[in-house]
């Protein structure tokens, strides 16, 4: 079985964030970029898979700059077999990113599609759903756990208040959370040899997938600061202040 892999490039985690002078977005120039989360999670469970048998080859996907090839490096040099870059400059929306990986799919066949539930850049958590429904695919959102079994598979979902645990046919498409593995770092004999994999480069055009926005950013801003809390003496002052100042009781 063949699956594919979505990784997008996002600004690193570890990096705080910062707004654009002029509030058209969040500053990327000469700051650190790495492969999403979550999409680092989908990775190690496609390699886990691979070496349980089950999968015979692993495509990692990104889209967007030229500078996404990186972001592909680093899945190949985790695991994965050969990458496909579909490279444009125009802001990809999760739409358009479900239309381009639809034609991907359609030209690959996978039996698996297997995408970060959400990036941290922008926290749409929509392009594994929108997929699901362009392909009339079964989907495992939020997955803390997958096991395959033939041709189907049964995926424990993240869900509010509990877990979930959900029966689906292949070909299907799975979101990972947090809690579906621990990614491995790649090692240095990998990172050489992922110099070597193969990297597809496409165009939207190429694929007859139209990109042009739906959304138009209106404008990014800080978050407020918080206001410095206060210590107060008695449980009679705390309980006047919550009723006359935060007005929650």
């Amino acid at each position: 079985m063949k699956i594919l892999v979505p990784v997008k490039r996002v600004v690193d985690y570890n990096v705080k964030v910062r707004v654009k002078s002029d509030g058209t977005g969040v500053e990327t120039a000469g700051v650190k970029m790495s492969m999403n989360p979550f999409d680092e999670i989908g990775v190690e469970e496609a390699v886990r898979l691979k070496e349980k048998g089950v999968a015979t080859e692993i495509v990692a996907v990104s889209m967007g700059v030229a500078a996404c090839a990186e972001t592909i490096r680093t899945a190949l040099a985790m695991g994965a077999d050969r990458g496909i870059l579909v490279e444009s400059d125009a802001d990809l929306q999760p739409l358009a990113v479900a239309k381009l990986m639809k034609a991907l799919v359609d030209k690959e066949q996978p039996g698996l599609v297997i995408l970060g539930k959400q990036a941290i850049d922008d926290d749409m958590s929509a392009t594994g759903q929108m997929l699901g429904a362009l392909l009339g695919w079964a989907q495992g959102t939020f997955a803390s756990k997958v096991t395959i079994d033939g041709d189907k598979m049964e995926v424990i979902r993240e869900v509010d208040g509990g877990l979930e645990t959900v029966s689906l046919n292949l070909p299907a498409i799975i979101t990972t959370d947090l809690r579906l593995n621990e990614p491995r770092y790649a090692s240095l004999p990998n990172i050489m040899k992922a110099r070597k994999k193969v990297i597809d480069t496409f165009k939207p055009e190429d694929l007859g997938v139209d990109v042009t926005p739906r959304l138009t950013v209106v404008s990014v801003a800080e978050p407020p600061k918080r206001q410095a809390g206060v210590k107060v003496g008695s449980v009679a002052e705390l309980v006047a202040k919550l009723r006359t100042e935060a007005k929650v009781i």
